[in-house]
Formats: C-alpha cells, structure tokens, sequence
C-alpha cells in the first residue's frame, strides 16, 4: 500500500488526506480531533489497537520536525495494513499487539509550524507576518536554523504541496 508518501515536505493538508483515506480503508481505527492549533486547524489523534495497554506518540511538536509526522503516518498506514491482512512488522504480530495495546498517535502537534516551514504560507500572508513579528519580537533566542531562519530569508525553502 503507498497512501502515505514519502518523497516529499508533509504538510497539514497532506496528512489530512491520508488520515481520510487510511480512515475510509481501514475503519478499525479511531481518528479524534483532540483540540485546535493557533489559526485554528484541527490537532488530531489516532488510535490503533484496544488492548490495555497504552503508549502515546507525538510527531512535530516543533515546526522543523515534520518529518516526525511523515515517519509516523507512514508507521499508521504499515499498522494497518499488516492487521488487515493479518501480518507482522518486523516479526511482531499485529493482531496480537492490536487486541493486547492501544497504540495513541498524535502525527502533528504543531500543524501551523509545519506549513510555515514547508512554504505552505506566502510571505504577505498572515501567518507568515505573525511568525515573523515574532521571531523579531524573541531575538535573544538562539535559533541559528529552523523556523526563525527560514522566517528571516536565512534558508528560506518554498515548497509546493502536491495533494
């Protein structure tokens, strides 16, 4: 299965189509929206698996991981897969780690740091314009890369997703 991709800057949007589609092939699952960012977009959680046992998992909790995201959707996607067809990942049964843990995943914390660095936002857009005010505004904060670089044209990567 290949849902979720992997060659390219994930994004909000990006994730939220693939946790549609894994939602609509794979029922079994349980995606919550568990509160809102900033500007507003829906912060989601997956549940895989209802046993008694819980882990928790967050991905871009700052904006420069989202590559933690794509990491974990694609784990969501392999997860399901295998517990449809009733195989093992890395020679762990599926079945038996769904019935026996609930596995909680949080795939982007921070969707509004996500596309700001992935150049979802134009530079004359309001959340660009934020992002800078304040970055500005927190100058003795030492971030020599990441979003404060790419807010201040240090290494700035503009990004087209492709949905």
């Amino acid at each position: 299965m290949n849902i979720v991709t992997t060659n390219k800057p994930y994004t909000y949007l990006i994730m939220q189509q693939n946790l549609s589609l894994l939602k609509t092939l794979f029922p079994f699952i349980n995606v919550d929206i568990i509160g809102k960012s900033v500007l507003g977009q829906n912060l989601y959680s997956v549940q895989l698996g209802n046993g008694s046992k819980s882990v928790l998992y967050f991905a871009s909790i700052h904006a420069n991981e989202w590559i933690t995201s794509l990491l974990l959707m694609k784990f969501i996607e392999d997860y399901c897969d295998a517990f449809f067809t009733n195989s093992s990942i890395n020679n762990v049964s599926i079945a038996n780690l769904f019935y026996s843990t609930s596995i909680y995943i949080v795939p982007m914390l921070n969707p509004d740091g996500v596309n700001l660095v992935n150049g979802v936002y134009s530079k004359d857009s309001y959340p660009f314009i934020k992002a800078k005010n304040i970055s500005n505004n927190f100058s003795n904060i030492p971030f020599p890369d990441g979003w404060k670089a790419n807010i201040n044209g240090v290494d700035l990567k503009i990004y087209q997703p492709v949905c």
